[in-house]
């Protein structure tokens, strides 16, 4: 069955590249598709899973960092270090604003940090510092190349003219990127903008002048003691501190990438159909050219006794070879995608996961045994001796 199947497919070698290389792509796109959508939920979160922090305090019912905004009193600060199971806080101030750089503005996660913060800091540094002085900040690698910008330059954040400090790796998205800048700045410049601006982005910012700006801060970072549970400590906080939404990273996290998956399903889940239906046909057509240019074959087989479960089998067989032809190019094509596009730009990132993966495999088993449909139709209304007839005229 197996050698049968193979000769059939292998007898064309053009039809066989043009099968396989049909189910390959419209594999890799579905595959494709998901490592994107995959990697920017890794980029989005990158910023909560590598502050170091156990637990994140916000404003009560606040449960993400993208499209929210957050403001606590700065006595909160004191309130949860005295919480049993807290080892250590920093509070940090945080705004989904823009980056003015030469005229053009790029989206920016903008983080004020103190000038002793231990948490909530850039985690990799480039080149320069990690924790930006007053009039400085620290800004992505990917962004300063961009533009051509070094340490000493300055770009405008929040209004503010501020010098680059150090270049951080791994603070960039599809979307945005992250900026650090000295917690007296944001409080500043958090004052301009809470008199000039309204909207979301400003709920909660209202203060007279930089010393009513510097009384509230947006999130808490907290680090538990070891072997405390995050999620336990969370509980305490918020059952402790009034006001606050307290979550585990785990769980902050989990937040954030339900979000990109909520703003995404609807796309990712036409793209898949649309490579699914690709993929089906290619394959389905392949199969059945295959097998109806030997229905002659077949004929003389059933007429030697051959039953249909047999060349069925056969028919089956070419499907699953040709797919599995198919997605192991498919994931070759989407590795190397991965593993090259992060050498050409610094703010995408493709990520194969498991999930993913397994989708994909059984899908194109599905494909496989669907593509077999039409041409087990045509061998079982086959009629051996009209066939060999037919062949001898």
């Amino acid at each position: 069955m197996l050698q049968l199947a193979q000769r059939n497919l292998f007898q064309s070698k053009a039809r066989l590249l043009i099968s396989v290389g049909g189910v390959g792509l419209a594999l890799m796109l579905m595959l494709a598709l998901d490592a994107i959508f995959s990697g920017s939920e890794q980029q989005l979160t990158a910023y909560i899973d590598n502050a170091g922090a156990d637990v994140f305090v916000a404003q009560s019912g606040v449960y993400n960092l993208h499209m929210s905004a957050s403001w606590l009193p700065a006595s909160v600060v004191t309130q949860v270090q005295a919480v049993a199971g807290v080892q250590a806080v920093s509070p940090i101030m945080y705004l989904t604003e823009m980056i003015e750089v030469r005229g053009e503005r790029n989206a920016a996660y903008i983080i004020g940090l103190p000038p002793n913060a231990t948490l909530g800091k850039p985690w990799r540094i480039a080149t320069g510092v990690a924790l930006p002085p007053k009039g400085g900040t620290v800004i992505d690698q990917g962004l300063a190349k961009k533009y051509g910008l070094n340490l000493g330059d300055t770009v405008k954040v929040l209004g503010l003219e501020l010098k680059i400090v150090g270049l951080s790796e791994g603070t960039s998205s599809i979307t945005n990127s992250i900026a650090f800048i000295a917690m007296s700045d944001f409080a500043q410049a958090r004052s301009v903008l809470a008199s000039t601006t309204s909207g979301a982005g400003m709920t909660g910012m209202s203060g007279s002048g930089s010393g009513g700006a510097a009384k509230l801060v947006s999130f808490v970072l907290v680090q538990v003691v070891p072997g405390q549970s995050p999620a336990a400590v969370a509980s305490r906080i918020e059952a402790q501190v009034s006001g606050v939404t307290a979550q585990s990273k785990t769980a902050f996290a989990a937040g954030e990438s339900k979000l990109v998956r909520d703003m995404a399903g609807d796309v990712l889940a036409i793209m898949n159909t649309i490579g699914f239906a690709v993929g089906l046909a290619v394959l389905a057509l392949t199969v059945y050219i295959a097998t109806f240019a030997r229905r002659a074959e077949y004929g003389a087989l059933k007429a030697l006794g051959a039953g249909n479960g047999y060349l069925y089998g056969v028919v089956l067989t070419q499907a699953l070879i040709s797919v599995a032809m198919g997605l192991g190019l498919g994931l070759g094509f989407t590795l190397l995608l991965a593993f090259l596009l992060p050498l050409f730009s610094s703010n995408m990132a493709l990520v194969v996961s498991g999930q993913s993966l397994l989708t994909t495999t059984l899908t194109a088993l599905v494909i496989a045994i669907l593509a077999a449909i039409l041409p087990v139709i045509q061998i079982a209304g086959l009629d051996p001796a009209t066939v060999i007839r037919r062949r001898v005229q």
